[in-house]
C-alpha cells in the first residue's frame, strides 16, 4: 500500500519548486522571443496564459511522479523520465492556449518554453546532488585531494573517485601550460605541477593523487616537488591490484615501480592456462621472493596441486598461510628441503609426479659468495640445480624451468660463474633427457626482492641515512617482481631444450637516483637524509650485462624475450660433482676460481 502524501511529506514543496521554474520559464520564452523588451500588451497575455502552462506542466509533473524522485539520487533514468515530462507538459499546455484561442499569442513561446523548462528543472536537480554530495563527503570524513595530471590523465582519476567517500577532488595541477584557468567535471586547474606547494597551502590539502602514466617525467616531478612541500602521493591500483581495492577509488601510496615505469608484460593466457591447468606443478626456492611469486601466478592459472619446496622453514610456512587464504580451493602441498638433498628431491617428485618444475633456489648475494662462502655458491647454485634438473627428468616432467641472472653473463664474481656454470649444467642434462624440455631464464635486478638494494636503502632512511651507494655511476636494470614471474612462466611456456632466455629490462637506472627517489618516497629530502658513496665491493661490476641485442642473441615471438646465443662445448657433469665433493668443506680460494674460470672461460674475477 502506498503511503498517502502529506504536508510534512517534501513532495509539496518539491512541486511547489518545480511550478516556480515553469513560471520563470514561461517569462524567460516570452523575454527571448521578443529580444529581452516584451510589449506591455505582450505582457498582459503571458500573464493571463501563466495558469494554463502551471496547470498543464503540474497535471503532467503528478502523473508521472517525478517528484518521488530524490534530488541527491538524479540521474540519467530520472533525467529521462523528466524529458518525458516536460514533452507532455509542453503538448499539454499548447493543446490549452490553441483552445482559449488567445489573441496574436507567439507561438514561439510554445517552443522556447519547454527547452527552458528542461534547463531550469535539469540544473536545479543537478546542482542540489552535487551540493548533498561534497557536504555528506566532507560530513563524512572526506579528506580534500589535488590531482596531479594533464585533464586527459585527470579524466580517468576523477570517474574513479567518483562516489567515493574518503576522498574529495578539491583542484587539478596540470604539467601543460596551456591547461590553466580550464576545469574538469566541476574541478577547476588551479595551477601547474610547479605550483603544487602553493595550492596545497591555498586549499589546506596534505594529500595528492598522481594522475600520469606510470614512469612519466610528471611523476618523478611530482614526487620531488611532494616531498619538499611535505604532501604525501597516492595513486590509483594497478590493474591486478583492482580485484583487492575497497570500493572504486582504492588508493594506495606511490611506489618504486610507479616512478620507473614498466609496461604491462602481455601474456598468452589461454595457452599458460592449459599448461598449469588441473596439472601438478612444482617449485624450489618456493618461500623467496621469485619463487613466492610463481607460486601466486600459478595459482591464478588453475593448477591442479602446486608443490612448494624450500630450505626456510619460515618462509615454507608464510606462503602455506597466504596461498591457503588466497586459494582455498588449491591443493597445496609444501615441503621444507634442501636442494643440495637428491635424494630428498627425488623422493618428493617421484611422489608428485609434476608436470612442470621452476627451480628458483639459490645463493644470489654478490658480496657474501665472494668470500668465505665459495663453495656454497658451487654446492646450492651448480650442484643444487643438477639435482633438480635429474630429479625432474627422472619423475617425467615435460618442461624444467632455471631461473638464472644477468650476472652470468661475462661474470666477474663468483655468484654470476656459478649462475652460468648452473645454465651450463642444465644445457648438458637437456642433452642427456630428451623427454623433458630444459629452459633457463635469465633477468636483473629485481625490486623489492629479498637482499636487494630497495630494501636497504629502505631500512637506511628509516634510521636517518645516509644512504650507502657504492659509485656515483654505477647502474643496474630492474623490473618488478610479477613482471619476472610472468616472463619466466611466458619463457617456460616457448622455450626449447636447452634455449636460454633473455628479459627485456628497459633501460638501466642509476642507483644513486634510485636512492633519491626512494628519500623523496619516504617524504624526506637529500639534506635530510645524505647520500654517502662508499665504493665497489668485492666482485661488483658498475655495468651488469644482459646481452639482448642483436648481435648476441635471437627474436622471439614475445617482444620482451629473446634467446641468448651460446657457444662451447656441453660439460662432463660427473667430472664437476667430483671436483666439488673433493675439494672439500673449505677448499683454497684461488684455487677454487681457477677452477671455475676453467669451466667458465668469460669468468674473469676481480
Amino acid at each position: 500500500m502506498k503511503a498517502p502524501w502529506t504536508w510534512r511529506s517534501p513532495v509539496p514543496a518539491l512541486l511547489a519548486v518545480d511550478l516556480a521554474l515553469v513560471a520563470l520559464a514561461w517569462w524567460l520564452a516570452f523575454w527571448l522571443r521578443f529580444n529581452l523588451d516584451v510589449p506591455p500588451e505582450f505582457a498582459a497575455l503571458g500573464l493571463r496564459s501563466t495558469p494554463l502552462a502551471l496547470v498543464a506542466y503540474g497535471v503532467v509533473l503528478l502523473a508521472l511522479r517525478v517528484h518521488r524522485h530524490v534530488w541527491k539520487y538524479t540521474s540519467l533514468p530520472e533525467l529521462r523520465r523528466l524529458a518525458a515530462a516536460v514533452g507532455l507538459g509542453a503538448a499539454l499546455t499548447a493543446v490549452s492556449v490553441l483552445m482559449v484561442r488567445l489573441p496574436q499569442f507567439p507561438r514561439s513561446v510554445l517552443l522556447l518554453h519547454p527547452v527552458l523548462v528542461v534547463l531550469l528543472l535539469g540544473a536545479v536537480r543537478a546542482g542540489w546532488r552535487s551540493l548533498v554530495e561534497r557536504t555528506e563527503r566532507l560530513a563524512g570524513g572526506a579528506r580534500p585531494l589535488l590531482v596531479l595530471g594533464s585533464l586527459q590523465d585527470a579524466a580517468g582519476a576523477l570517474r574513479a573517485l567518483k562516489g567515493s567517500s574518503n576522498w574529495l577532488p578539491v583542484g587539478i595541477l596540470t604539467p601543460l601550460a596551456s591547461e590553466r584557468w580550464r576545469s574538469l567535471q566541476d574541478i577547476a586547474v588551479v595551477g601547474t605541477l610547479s605550483e603544487l606547494a602553493q595550492a596545497a597551502t591555498r586549499s589546506g590539502v596534505h594529500t595528492a593523487l598522481v594522475a600520469s602514466p606510470v614512469g612519466s617525467d610528471a611523476r618523478r616531478q611530482a614526487l620531488q616537488l611532494a616531498a619538499e612541500a611535505r604532501i604525501t602521493l597516492l595513486t590509483l591500483p594497478r590493474p591486478d591490484e583492482f580485484l583487492r581495492a575497497e570500493g572504486s577509488a582504492g588508493l594506495r601510496k606511490i611506489q618504486l615501480e610507479d616512478l620507473l615505469g614498466r609496461a604491462p608484460v602481455a601474456l598468452d593466457a589461454e595457452n599458460l592456462a592449459e599448461m598449469f591447468s588441473g596439472h601438478v606443478v612444482a617449485i624450489t626456492g618456493a618461500g623467496g621472493s621469485i619463487g613466492s611469486e610463481l607460486c601466486r601466478q600459478v595459482a591464478r592459472l588453475g593448477v591442479g596441486r602446486l608443490v612448494c619446496i624450500d630450505i626456510s622453514e619460515y618462509a615454507i610456512y608464510q606462503l602455506e598461510q597466504e596461498l591457503r587464504q588466497a586459494h582455498p580451493q588449491m591443493q597445496g602441498v609444501y615441503y621444507t628441503a634442501n636442494i643440495r638433498d637428491e635424494a630428498r628431491l627425488r623422493a618428493i617428485l617421484d611422489q608428485h609426479r609434476p608436470a612442470v618444475v621452476f627451480h628458483a633456489a639459490a645463493y644470489k648475494h654478490v658480496p657474501l659468495m665472494e668470500e668465505h662462502n665459495e663453495v656454497e655458491a658451487l654446492r646450492t647454485n651448480v650442484l643444487g640445480t643438477l639435482n633438480v634438473a635429474r630429479a625432474a627428468a627422472a619423475c617425467g616432467a615435460r618442461r624444467f624451468v632455471m631461473i638464472s641472472t644477468d650476472k652470468a653473463v661475462n661474470p666477474t664474481n663468483v655468484m654470476g660463474a656459478s649462475k652460468r656454470l648452473a645454465e651450463m649444467v642444465v644445457q648438458a642434462v637437456a642433452a642427456r633427457e630428451p623427454r623433458t624440455d630444459f629452459v633457463s631464464v635469465r633477468f636483473g635486478n629485481v625490486l623489492g626482492s629479498s637482499g636487494s638494494v630497495v630494501p636497504l636503502f629502505n631500512a637506511q632512511i628509516a634510521r636517518g641515512g645516509p644512504v650507502t651507494v657504492t659509485h656515483p655511476d654505477i647502474v643496474r636494470y630492474f623490473m618488478t617482481i610479477p613482471e619476472a614471474a610472468q616472463l619466466v612462466l611466458q619463457a617456460g611456456l616457448m622455450g626449447r631444450s636447452g634455449q636460454i632466455f633473455v628479459l627485456d629490462m628497459g633501460d638501466a637506472v642509476k642507483i644513486v637516483e634510485l636512492a633519491r627517489m626512494l628519500i623523496r618516497l619516504h617524504g624526506k629530502t637529500e639534506e635530510e637524509v645524505p647520500i654517502s658513496y662508499i665504493g665497489l665491493r668485492p666482485g661488483e661490476k658498475l655495468f651488469e650485462e644482459l646481452l639482448a641485442n642483436d648481435e648476441t642473441t635471437e627474436p622471439t615471438p614475445h617482444a620482451k624475450l629473446r634467446i641468448a646465443k651460446t657457444n662451447g662445448a656441453l660439460l662432463g657433469v660427473e667430472e664437476i660433482v667430483r671436483w666439488v665433493d673433493q675439494a672439500g668443506p673449505q677448499p683454497d680460494a684461488r684455487a677454487l676460481r681457477d677452477w671455475l674460470q676453467a669451466q667458465v672461460p668469460e669468468y674473469k674475477p676481480r
